[in-house]
């Protein structure tokens, strides 16, 4: 069988993997804290192994940073930024409970909760992993209740697909907005790294990195271009049905490039670049920042109905 399950415990981390024995391409899933991405692990040039994804040495690391930096977050059931924490639906007024550091709520509430892994499947032509979070009205913000599911597929030549299936179990429409947050490394310094999204507009931000509601023209980087000193913290709007990838990163020196292609339910890309340039956090969304607000990509899901958003990653060698 190509595709194999795995389970392993590493620093402290249980891990359920999905190899590809074709290849040796294997990502680890992190069930305990939002069903995480801990890893991509790749051959590269040299026959070495390389982790595209720049995740948490152990789970002592994870418990002090992950409320800070939110690596590979499950966003869900808002992305990044609601402003003060508070929003208004059908004229009335919630505010979350968990607030960040700058008095906003942010990155959802679940990238810390526990899910349960509900299949695992190998096979000659793929290997997938299904988890699972119900969600009950924990945060006074959000007095409602929603089902999560994540559903990890490796295909062949290195291709992760993550879909995300989230039903409305409430007896009233719940707004609605999801999203990832893993953050890539290629090797070295992100400043010698090529990046090319396919945008035409960015969303603009005030100081706290909330939508203003307004777009301004960015496609510095239309063309695969060196990301070089550029700092980003910022929101695009992806053009419409792409037929190559929606964004690709790749670092020339050895050759790692890994591909974005999300579906139409993620018309949103927001990218990160931290202050170590050791990665890059790219973010596919559903809805812009503050869309509970601005309703820029908000969706209203009624009672019983059911929302898929898919996105596939590629990663190779070239």
């Amino acid at each position: 069988m190509s595709f194999t399950i795995r389970h392993t415990t590493q620093n402290d981390l249980d891990l359920v993997s999905i190899h590809d024995e074709s290849n040796g391409t294997e990502i680890s899933v992190l069930p305990a804290f939002g069903a995480m991405l801990h890893s991509f692990t790749v051959r590269g040039r040299d026959g070495s192994d390389f982790n595209v994804i720049n995740s948490y040495p152990g789970l002592a690391g994870l418990k002090a940073e992950m409320s800070r930096w939110f690596k590979s977050a499950k966003l869900s059931p808002f992305a990044c930024r609601i402003q003060d924490g508070k929003y208004r639906i059908d004229d009335k007024e919630y505010r979350f409970r968990r607030l960040f550091s700058d008095g906003n709520a942010i990155h959802g509430l679940l990238f810390d909760k526990p899910f349960t892994v509900l299949q695992e499947t190998g096979g000659e032509m793929s290997g997938a992993i299904v988890l699972e979070y119900t969600y009950k009205k924990e945060d006074e913000g959000y007095p409602f209740d929603y089902d999560c599911q994540v559903r990890y597929t490796l295909h062949p030549d290195s291709v992760l697909e993550v879909m995300t299936h989230v039903t409305n179990l409430d007896t009233t429409a719940i707004p609605m907005a999801d999203g990832w947050h893993p953050y890539f490394r290629l090797g070295g310094k992100a400043n010698g790294w090529e990046v090319q999204f396919h945008s035409d507009a960015m969303v603009e931000f005030d100081d706290r990195l909330v939508p203003t509601g307004s777009l301004v023209q960015y496609d510095h980087f239309s063309t695969a271009r060196l990301l070089g000193d550029t700092s980003l913290d910022n929101c695009f709007t992806l053009k419409p049905d792409l037929v190559s990838a929606a964004c690709e990163i790749h670092n020339p020196v050895n050759g790692l490039t890994v591909s974005f292609f999300p579906d139409a339910k993620y018309p949103y890309l927001q990218l990160y670049t931290p202050d170590d340039r050791d990665s890059i956090a790219v973010e596919n969304l559903s809805g812009a920042p503050d869309c509970f607000n601005n309703k820029m990509g908000l969706l209203l899901l009624q009672p019983g109905r059911s929302q898929i958003f898919t996105v596939r990653y590629k990663v190779g060698v070239r």
